[in-house]
């Protein structure tokens, strides 16, 4: 069985280890590539996160808090 190809922000949060507000700041701000509006629901293209091109890694993608 292949997982799914769009995540639910609080499945993408959780692959990507951090909060669920930090994710949906991200979106917010466009800085989280592959987010998709079905209805009201968020949903987030898997492919998008674990295979993202060098410098658009998933810190990047989510930005610096200094």
């Amino acid at each position: 069985m292949h997982p799914p190809e769009f995540l639910t922000v609080d499945e993408a949060a959780a692959l990507l280890r951090v909060n669920r507000k930090t994710l949906y700041e991200a979106i917010r701000l466009g800085q989280m590539p592959g987010v998709v509006r079905v209805g009201k629901a968020l949903r987030i293209r898997r492919e998008a996160i674990v295979t993202s091109p060098s410098g658009k890694g998933r810190d990047s993608a989510l930005g610096s808090r200094r």
